[in-house]
């Protein structure tokens, strides 16, 4: 069985000490992967994931995360990171709201964003997010599938989008 933070469900005490919450930080939802024992965390800051021994093996803040998917059929989370990295799969269960969690809090920590489509494999995402721990903003360029970092053309106009996103926030 899946849980999640509701009235009565608390997040077992060694995983809050494995999460090591920071000032400011509070969990905002939880579940539990029955097969592995690993528990994933929502906080307002971060996203966590803890395995059944207690160690620590995912802490990534929301703007480090590029976005997630949900299947209710599969009760699966994918989550999917800004630098390219594996995605993170995890099955929580039906009555998990880590889904709903992480759709928020990302698109929180989006303050602008500005697609760049050159046609099929040539695209790529420009954005500024801010940090929700330390309130800092940061400017992301995430390439789509099959894009490559070396396109001058993709570059150019990537370069340009941020150039004119920095200029909209003041940066």
């Amino acid at each position: 069985m899946a849980l999640s933070l509701r009235r009565g469900d608390r997040l077992p005490a060694p995983v809050r000490t494995a999460v090591e919450l920071g000032s400011g930080e509070r969990v905002l939802s939880w579940g539990r992967e029955e097969a592995s024992g690993t528990t994933v965390v929502a906080t307002n800051h971060a996203l966590y994931a803890v395995d059944a021994a207690g160690a620590r093996t995912v802490h990534r803040p929301w703007h480090e995360v590029d976005g997630g998917t949900w299947s209710a059929e599969l009760t699966q989370l994918t989550v999917t990171w800004v630098d390219g990295s594996r995605p993170s799969q995890w099955v929580l269960g039906a009555s998990s709201l880590v889904p709903e969690t992480l759709r928020e809090r990302v698109q929180a920590s989006v303050v602008l964003a500005q697609r760049v489509d050159l046609g099929p494999r040539r695209s790529a995402k420009v954005a500024i997010r801010q940090d929700l721990a330390g309130g800092g903003l940061v400017e992301q360029v995430v390439l789509g599938r099959g894009a490559r970092a070396d396109d001058p053309e993709l570059v150019a106009r990537t370069g340009a989008a941020a150039a004119y996103l920095r200029e909209q926030v003041g940066l």
